[in-house]
């Protein structure tokens, strides 16, 4: 069976889809989720689930040390699902084509350092978009410009707030994005 690895900062609920899903489909299986924050709520998802979970640093991040994590785990895929640091350059060389990520917007628009979660959503909608949506694609060395795999549309231009734009977005990304995963790994 194939497995992949989630990466995420947060709360944790894409992560819970994506574990909840593989669980249902038998698609493929969750081997361990990645932090980097000791507090992350995905934490307790993982563990709700059964999933291994690592907790890293800064500097395991940058002295290989979380590359070799990575490697005994040996995953077909690595997804970011919330995961708010820069990834680190030696995963990205060492598994081509093999980490992708969501974003919350329509890709390139809303992109870039900084550009996460509720920055997102208040600059949609502070700019009044009728559309915004999730961008899901392939990481590489810079903030949200790897290829893209995957968009989906949704109309905000009656969101009455932000908030308003992120419930719309995390539905989308809840309902594509473990079927994306799973048709990257059946490719």
């Amino acid at each position: 069976m194939k497995k992949i690895i989630l990466f995420a900062s947060g709360g944790g609920s894409n992560a819970e889809q994506i574990i909840k899903y593989a669980e249902l489909s038998g698609n493929y299986t969750v081997a361990g989720v990645f932090t980097n924050k000791p507090q992350a709520g995905v934490l307790q998802k993982a563990a709700q689930y059964n999933v291994p979970a690592v907790v890293f640093t800064r500097e395991e991040m940058e002295d290989g040390a979380l590359l070799k994590r990575v490697n005994e785990i040996k995953p077909d895929l690595i997804v970011l699902a919330g995961f708010l640091w820069k990834f680190p350059a030696d995963i990205i060389t060492n598994y081509p084509n093999k980490v992708v990520n969501i974003h919350p917007a329509l890709l390139p628009n809303y992109g870039g350092k900084g550009m996460y979660g509720m920055n997102v959503h208040r600059a949609v909608h502070t700019n009044k978009e009728k559309e915004s949506g999730i961008t899901i694609h392939y990481v590489n060395n810079n903030y949200d410009e790897g290829n893209i795999i995957f968009q989906q549309v949704v109309n905000v231009e009656n969101c009455q707030s932000p908030e308003e734009v992120a419930q719309k977005v995390l539905a989308l990304e809840h309902e594509h994005f473990p079927k994306v995963i799973t048709q990257l790994l059946n490719k």
